[in-house]
């Protein structure tokens, strides 16, 4: 079985190596999670601390300022011999996020029938991905944004064997990135930026030619700490 090696942060910033099987990684992930759907995903009133003084303040003012606005994405994990995390490159004409890193996902419909079936009809709308190759195995924390956005990732273990199509009104291109990049904290940057007198910190974890950053990186340093850490 393929070993993945992922490392803890400790008090004094030295990364302490640990090797963690993908199937245990796949064993956590099924312990740890489920399909509650967390109320923060709907609710302005209930906001996640993220441990960021600029950060928790910003989404609260958003939060009171803007109306919630639920969404949803697949992280989808592909079990190859090395298993990768499937990822989009968004369209260079959208309006919001152009050309940005993302995972498959957007709003949810009134005619979903879960925030799960929604990042599965938006995966399969936006790459092509099909249902059958996908198994779903929980929701992670949800994740809220500047743009008033709630996200609810839901984590899966997808099939090779897939064909994806791309949807070039949506989506520029998909790519694979392995998962013990994402889930090393080594590669987990912090930046900042100013939001109206405050800094807020944000992660960045560029991979070759791509710039993983924002909500994207946010949402993988939160998998990381909610199946990666003992």
């Amino acid at each position: 079985m393929t070993k993945t090696v992922l490392r803890d942060a400790v008090p004094d910033n030295i990364a302490a190596a640990a090797e963690i099987t993908s199937g245990e990684f796949f064993r956590r992930s099924r312990e740890r999670l489920n399909f509650d759907v967390p109320p923060g995903l709907t609710d302005a009133a209930v906001l996640a601390p993220t441990g960021d003084f600029g950060t928790d303040a910003m989404l609260q003012i958003i939060a009171k300022e803007r109306p919630v606005r639920p969404a949803a994405v697949l992280v989808p994990i592909v079990e190859r011999d090395v298993p990768m995390v499937l990822l989009t490159k968004r369209a260079e004409h959208l309006n919001e996020h152009a050309g940005q890193i993302s995972f498959p996902g957007g709003k949810i419909d009134p005619t979903d029938a879960s925030p799960m079936d929604a990042a599965l009809r938006e995966a399969d709308e936006e790459i092509g991905l099909k249902r059958d190759f996908v198994e779903p195995i929980g929701y992670l924390d949800v994740y809220a944004t500047g743009f008033g956005f709630r996200i609810l990732p839901t984590l899966a273990r997808v099939r090779p064997g897939f064909e994806l199509t791309i949807n070039a009104n949506e989506v520029d291109a998909a790519f694979e990135v392995p998962l013990a990049f994402l889930m090393d904290p080594v590669n987990h940057k912090l930046g900042s930026k100013e939001f109206r007198g405050m800094q807020r910190s944000f992660y960045e974890m560029p991979f070759e030619t791509h710039y993983i950053w924002g909500a994207t990186a946010g949402m993988l340093r939160a998998m990381y700490e909610r199946i990666c850490l003992s």
